[in-house]
């Protein structure tokens, strides 16, 4: 996370929130000489915990079972010309937005990997397909269990949770403003809508 304390987000309920509404990870994992990064759709069980499911034949699958990870959630990212500022001397940046979760990965057993994988379809079909969300359902008989062979799904509890908000948010009104106008003249109203929503003079 970047040091800078005026980007550093704290709200543990928010960072969840975020991760909740992102629901997709890199994953890193180390043993030994190995390491890999998974990249995996993720689930907030509660404050403690998230879940996430990789294919069993991914290369970091075998690494993950008792081990160390990170989990890395990221959204709105921009570059920020050094020319969209009042003030002189400037350089170019980058805002982003992130969260890291550190913990512990344990193993599913497949009953709480059926489980999780029902609750994350669950969530996003409510959130994508609501009229007509899908379930399993709608598979032919022992099309699901064949395929569930095919997955690990593990579980995270939360040693550590941290989050960046980086959005020029310690530069004066003028810069703050500056940087509006030139992330709206650069097609970015996304990220100038986040940097006027976390400018502190807002």
């Amino acid at each position: 996370m970047h040091p800078n304390k005026s980007f550093a987000w704290n709200d543990r309920e928010e960072m969840l929130q975020f991760v909740s509404e992102r629901a997709f990870a890199h994953i890193f994992v180390a043993s030994g000489d190995a390491r890999a990064v998974v990249h995996a759709p993720i689930l907030v069980i509660d404050r403690d915990r998230v879940q996430f499911h990789v294919f069993r034949n991914n290369r970091g699958a075998p690494l993950l079972p008792n081990s160390s990870v990170l989990a890395s959630v990221t959204a709105l990212d921009g570059y920020q010309s050094a020319n969209w500022y009042v003030s002189s001397n400037q350089v170019p940046t980058w805002h982003y937005q992130a969260v890291e979760i550190d913990g512990t990965a344990r193993k599913l057993a497949e009953p709480e990997l059926i489980e999780q994988l029902d609750r994350l379809s669950a969530v996003m079909e409510d959130r994508f397909s609501p009229d007509a969300p899908w379930t399993r359902a709608k598979m032919d008989p022992g099309k699901f269990e064949a395929m569930i062979k095919a997955l690990d799904g593990f579980e995270v509890s939360i040693d550590a949770i941290r989050g960046t908000l980086k959005f020029n948010q310690h530069k004066s009104a003028a810069d703050m403003e500056a940087n509006v106008k030139g992330q709206n003249e650069a097609g970015r109203a996304d990220v100038a809508a986040a940097i006027a929503r976390h400018w502190s003079g807002q």
